[in-house]
């Protein structure tokens, strides 16, 4: 059983009296399902599990309303060996995208507050707002996702203790030495090429190499593509996966910049605002917007029809190239190629994966750009992904004339690259495998 983040949130969970009933989103295959039945076991005396993809039958049990006893009559007519024990069950209502009803049903079981609740999907084919309102103030949601490097490094049997020596060396801007700082690049990069899909990275540790891996990943995006011709219907269908398709492609070119215009001929921006929200809600992509002025707040502040997409993935969008690039990547650890493609979109994924939303900047005369825009307790952070030495103009600008009006809510920069801990001043470099630990970093 590898080791998850959302293992000690569901603990805390389990330990507050005032608990409601949870939802955990996310994408596909991403290990909701095995965390939350491991909790469930080593937590309850009765688990109540209900599939409603691969137990349709279950689909009824809220045709009569969303009184409580109604429901568990029902469960307990399609089988009569579940078991409710007022204070030590959890009905576990997993793929909730087959059935947005369980949602609904929420308010019901917190009134009552008998029995915990879990449910769990990846929301495909429905948006989250049609179910958001039914349960509001009782329930909470929870966004997991892939595996992130952490837990990637738990999984290679490194320590809390040494994660947080490298938390301590980042705070004190104190260079790793030379033995650690490989150490963390040569495990970034397995990172990168295996992505966090947990039954991959399952693999991989086991027998230490990648035979087999990229076949796994390719038939992960097939399964996506699946996913979305069952899901989606219509004219969504073909937009989904218009987009889908291209995401590589978009990622592979100097200007990152989602263009509908790109996709299909004729295409208009508007008729493809809800397949991105499509595939940003099943969890598939990251969505970068671009603010509008490198100012706070951030939120708000952001041209919404201006944005990048990247994969929630990494590993997947690698798995997506073509044969010659795989093979560039395989053999020659060639990250740097795919026009910076790989380390922006494992930067984006990382700073998602820390539940911070996802920004860039670049203005109208595109003089001056900027990879990611963050916050932290004190303003911006603008954040380069770079592999060149120095810093671009642009960062130089930000932080240099950070007392100029127009960049006043700048504070310092971070620059992620193949190079050790430093600070010339006005902006930290940090090696990529330290990004997981960024609000870590901000919170000191």
């Amino acid at each position: 059983m590898l080791k998850r983040k959302i293992d000690s949130y569901l603990q805390n969970w389990k330990l507050r009296e005032d608990r409601q009933p949870l939802i955990v989103k996310g994408a596909r295959q991403i290990g909701k399902t095995e965390s939350i039945k491991h909790f469930a076991e080593q937590n309850y005396k009765s688990v109540v599990k209900i599939d409603f993809a691969l137990e349709e039958k279950y689909l009824d049990i809220f045709q009569q309303g969303f009184e409580v006893d109604a429901i568990i009559k029902n469960i307990s007519a399609h089988d009569t060996r579940h078991v409710f024990i007022p204070g030590e069950t959890l009905i576990f209502f997993d793929e909730l995208q087959k059935c947005p009803s369980a949602a609904t049903s929420l308010k019901a079981f917190k009134l009552d507050g008998r029995y915990d609740v879990i449910c769990s999907g990846s929301l495909m084919g429905i948006y989250y707002n049609e179910i958001e309102s039914n349960s509001v103030g009782y329930k909470e949601d929870y966004n997991m996702y892939s595996m992130d490097f952490e837990e990637f490094l738990w999984a290679k049997g490194y320590s809390d203790e040494f994660i947080n020596d490298l938390l301590k060396h980042m705070v004190e801007v104190k260079p790793l030495s030379e033995a650690v700082l490989l150490e963390m690049q040569n495990a970034f990069k397995d990172y990168m090429m295996v992505g966090g899909m947990p039954a991959v990275v399952d693999r991989f540790i086991k027998q230490g190499h990648f035979s087999g891996i990229l076949q796994m990943q390719r038939q992960l995006l097939n399964d996506y593509e699946e996913d979305i011709t069952k899901y989606a219907s219509g004219m969504d269908q073909t937009r989904i996966l218009n987009i889908y398709r291209r995401i590589s492609v978009f990622l592979g070119q100097d200007n990152k910049k989602f263009r509908v215009s790109k996709v299909a001929k004729g295409a208009r921006g508007r008729e493809y605002i809800g397949a991105v929200e499509w595939l940003e809600n099943a969890g598939i992509i990251n969505v970068c917007y671009c603010m509008l002025e490198p100012s706070l707040p951030l939120k708000g502040n952001y041209n919404p029809d201006n944005y990048k997409i990247y994969f929630g993935d990494t590993g997947l969008l690698i798995a997506s190239l073509d044969d010659e690039a795989q093979m560039d990547l395989r053999d020659n650890r060639n990250f740097n190629a795919y026009k910076g493609a790989i380390y922006e979109n494992i930067i984006a994924e990382t700073i998602q994966k820390q539940s911070y939303p996802v920004y860039f900047y670049k203005n109208e005369k595109s003089t001056v750009e900027m990879d990611f825009m963050l916050r932290d307790k004190s303003g911006i952070v603008p954040i380069e992904v770079k592999a060149k030495d120095g810093a671009t103009a642009s960062m130089n600008a930000m932080t240099r004339d950070n007392k100029k009006e127009k960049y006043s809510d700048v504070v310092y920069g971070i620059k992620f690259a193949d190079k050790n801990i430093g600070f010339n001043g006005q902006f930290y470099t940090f090696p990529y495998s330290l990004a997981f630990l960024l609000r870590r970093f901000f919170d000191h």
